[in-house]
């Protein structure tokens, strides 16, 4: 079996990638933009709101070392899915809660998953799961910026340490030593 990808919205797409980067069995993660109406998009068109792009990442994974519902448990656990079109103080389409599955058997896991974490919260569960579409790579600047950039940048050390801290609490044992 080979390598499969997973892409998922859940905000700032610095702080996503930086709770997927050092899980066992994942290979790669990628900010990107998906799910909106212009082709390429740049970080600026897609921080404006107009284009229906989300901020999300690809995953690149081992699926003998680590599953799609895991993956989506992870992510349930580390952001909140029951605000629309909002991360914290970023609000916005572009921020919105979403899974993009590529097969029909992503589809059933992602239902599944919001099922399995919906009792996790107080409020319902507003993620999408939306048709997969175009991915768009985000400009290199945007890659792995937390390992470069994020201890330097206030809005990331207030946003990724406790979903970090969540992910270590939870799943800790998925994590690389």
């Amino acid at each position: 079996m080979g390598s499969e990808t997973a892409t998922l919205a859940g905000g700032c797409f610095w702080c996503t990638e930086a709770v997927y980067q050092d899980l066992k069995g994942v290979e790669s993660v990628e900010s990107g933009y998906i799910g909106g109406a212009i082709p390429n998009p740049t970080y600026e068109q897609v921080c404006g709101g107009n284009t229906g792009h989300a901020e999300a990442i690809r995953v690149t994974y081992d699926p003998e070392v680590i599953g799609y519902g895991d993956l989506l448990d992870i992510f349930f656990a580390t952001h909140d899915p029951t605000t629309l079109n909002r991360q914290g103080n970023d609000v916005g389409t572009q921020y919105r809660s979403a899974i993009f599955p590529t097969s029909v058997e992503q589809l059933t896991e992602a239902e599944a998953a919001i099922e399995r974490a919906q009792p996790d919260w107080p409020h319902p569960i507003v993620t999408g799961i939306e048709a997969d579409a175009p991915w768009y790579p985000a400009e290199d600047y945007h890659q792995k910026y937390w390992d470069r950039v994020g201890e330097r940048n206030p809005y990331c050390m207030a946003v990724i340490p406790p979903k970090l801290q969540k992910l270590h609490k939870k799943f800790g044992e998925r994590v690389q030593a």
